[in-house]
């Protein structure tokens, strides 16, 4: 080839498509596979191995793809990649362009509700008026006959659990209502009846007198894994229709890790936004099945948020639709995790009345009066070393332990008590508190 002949456009196109094949096959050898960005979206593609004259013949191709217009694909192409796209994950999804939250909310959005509720309270009148010294002086004069009366305003979600109107919320949003409104999402405003409430799991079902609802798909938050997607929908603040999205950032959070030491749930913790008006909407997964009841945040916190398992709010709305309240186990005792700083601090109180003879298991720090606990011999410095023949190590162990056992069945309780091993039957009874509307 002469130097006329090598300084043709052709010829150095050629040559810096050698060099740069040259680079691409180097680069190539040491990745397993590249991405390869088309028109379509990002797909990972196996390293092409074929010869340099074939790659070469391909990269020609590729420059000449660049100013040259490509096929339009054809049908079956088109339902290919549809079908790879319908099997590919959240994020693959994401990356390919196709807007799975979008679906997501699109499928469940049309079941989520925005619950309004009112509540007359009774202002207390101030302790002066009643004072016989004032009323010497002023007589009843500015005196008011009866305390006033004020209304209390919330706003919180739910969502549709059946066609029929069953509805699925926060017990702390319709607490106490005398007066609770459903709103749709088209628009539509009726009168709801709360039918139960369980302030235990802070779960509540509402009743309206409606058929042919949209209704939400229920998942299974037994097999949720941190790092999943997370999406919520409700009405936070007054904004309806408000989503938010993130992951999963951890299941099984204790009551006492989210400081509401009076519930009993194992909490869902997520970093999709979560504000007040978001309480007892729904929290969804990549596919839009309902995983959760959006419930609590943490205070001067970000990312934080609660849910209740659907698995667990499922099974109690069940029971409060059947028979307006939830029959759990209870005890009667104020516990704590028993630590070696905990034992010292307790052995170094004299006024106590308790010497403790270990540093493991849940110690009983307080027994309710006329309580199963009281009845069954249990006894205040008593430490729990075992529950039917399961070894205890934490209070929360205890908790679930007592709410997995059916009121009235016996618990059989190993005890440390002054040293000495000691072996009780406690039958746990219905806690004292349960709200129901019926």
């Amino acid at each position: 080839m002469n130097q006329s002949e090598q300084n043709t456009p052709l010829n150095r196109k050629q040559q810096w498509l050698r060099q740069s094949l040259t680079y691409v096959l180097m680069t190539a050898a040491r990745a397993g596979t590249v991405l390869l960005v088309t028109g379509q979206g990002v797909h990972q593609a196996k390293t092409d191995h074929r010869t340099p004259a074939h790659a070469l013949e391909t990269a020609v191709q590729y420059e000449e793809a660049q100013f040259f217009e490509t096929e339009t694909p054809d049908a079956a192409a088109a339902e290919q990649r549809d079908v790879l796209l319908g099997q590919a994950s959240g994020t693959e999804r994401l990356v390919s362009g196709a807007n799975f939250i979008a679906k997501a909310v699109e499928r469940t959005g049309p079941a989520v509700v925005r619950i309004n509720s009112a509540r007359t309270v009774a202002s207390r009148r101030p302790g002066v008026f009643n004072d016989p010294f004032f009323r010497e002086f002023f007589g009843d004069m500015g005196v008011p006959d009866q305390p006033a009366q004020r209304v209390e305003r919330g706003t919180g979600s739910g969502f549709i659990l059946d066609a029929n109107g069953t509805i699925v919320t926060n017990a702390h949003v319709v607490e106490g209502a005398d007066q609770v409104t459903v709103t749709f999402k088209d628009g539509r405003e009726l009168k709801g009846e709360v039918i139960g409430e369980d302030p235990l799991t802070d779960v509540a079902v509402i009743k309206v007198d409606a058929s042919n609802l949209p209704t939400v798909t229920l998942g299974n938050s037994d097999s949720l894994r941190p790092g999943e997607w997370a999406i919520a929908i409700g009405n936070p603040l007054g904004l309806d229709n408000t989503v938010t999205a993130g992951i999963i950032s951890a299941t099984g959070r204790t009551s006492a890790q989210i400081r509401v030491p009076d519930k009993r749930v194992q909490f869902i913790q997520t970093d999709a936004a979560i504000n007040p008006g978001n309480s007892g909407g729904p929290l969804l997964n990549e596919l839009g099945e309902v995983i959760g009841v959006n419930t609590a945040i943490i205070g001067n916190a970000q990312g934080l948020g609660f849910a209740i398992p659907i698995n667990q709010a499922r099974a109690i709305a069940s029971q409060l639709v059947s028979k307006g309240r939830v029959d759990h186990a209870y005890l009667g005792i104020q516990m704590r995790t028993l630590t070696s700083a905990l034992s010292a601090e307790i052995n170094s109180n004299s006024s106590s009345g308790v010497r403790l003879q270990t540093d493991t298991g849940v110690v009983i720090l307080g027994i309710a009066r006329n309580s199963p606990a009281a009845q069954s011999g249990l006894q205040i410095g008593d430490v729990i070393v075992s529950m039917n023949d399961q070894t205890v190590d934490e209070a929360e162990q205890v908790q679930r332990i007592v709410e997995g056992t059916a009121v009235g069945n016996a618990i059989a309780m190993t005890l440390n008590r002054n040293g000495q091993i000691v072996q009780l039957s406690v039958r746990p009874g219905a806690f004292p508190t349960q709200a129901g509307r019926r």
